[in-house]
């Protein structure tokens, strides 16, 4: 499933630092969805760069960002690295939070995207890839799909506490 981040000009992949946060929580907060569960301040709240902090030192995550000539983040995920007991210890990956800027929405930002976090999770060792995308995201759901993705499993979700 790779792609060929090459096959997209002018954006190139890397992990997200921290001076990444506020464009990243941007690309979260640009649906229905974000805008009900970011919050976009100046200054941001102190739990997204805690968050991040957490992230970066912790080697079973990647928060990946997709860049622009410019060097603005115009897309971003987070891939996390599993280690399990079932089906045999097998390691996989869960990828969420999925974003690409509306501007280049089309343009194979997402499935370059996903193809290079694909391409990390095998060279981790991962044997599968699996991800969440909210139910009422059908757009996604077929971008998905058009990547090889199949919804072979049904999610669930228990709030333990309110939004920050």
């Amino acid at each position: 499933m790779s792609a060929d981040p090459a096959a997209v000009v002018g954006v190139r992949f890397r992990r997200a630092h921290r001076d990444d946060v506020p464009a990243i929580v941007r690309l979260l907060a640009d649906d229905a969805l974000g805008a009900g569960r970011e919050r976009v301040e100046d200054p941001l709240p102190a739990a997204y760069l805690d968050a991040f902090a957490e992230l970066d030192a912790d080697p079973r995550e990647t928060l990946l960002v997709a860049e622009d000539v410019d060097g603005s983040v115009v897309g971003c995920l987070q891939l996390t690295e599993t280690v399990g007991l079932s089906s045999v210890g097998m390691r996989r990956a869960t990828i969420e939070s999925v974003r690409v800027a509306a501007s280049l929405r089309g343009r194979g930002v997402g499935a370059a995207l996903v193809g290079h976090a694909v391409d990390i999770a095998r060279d981790k060792g991962c044997a599968q890839v699996q991800l969440t995308s909210h139910v009422s995201r059908r757009d996604a759901h077929r971008f998905y799909e058009r990547l090889g993705f199949t919804a072979s499993h049904v999610g669930m979700k228990l709030v333990l506490r309110g939004r920050p």
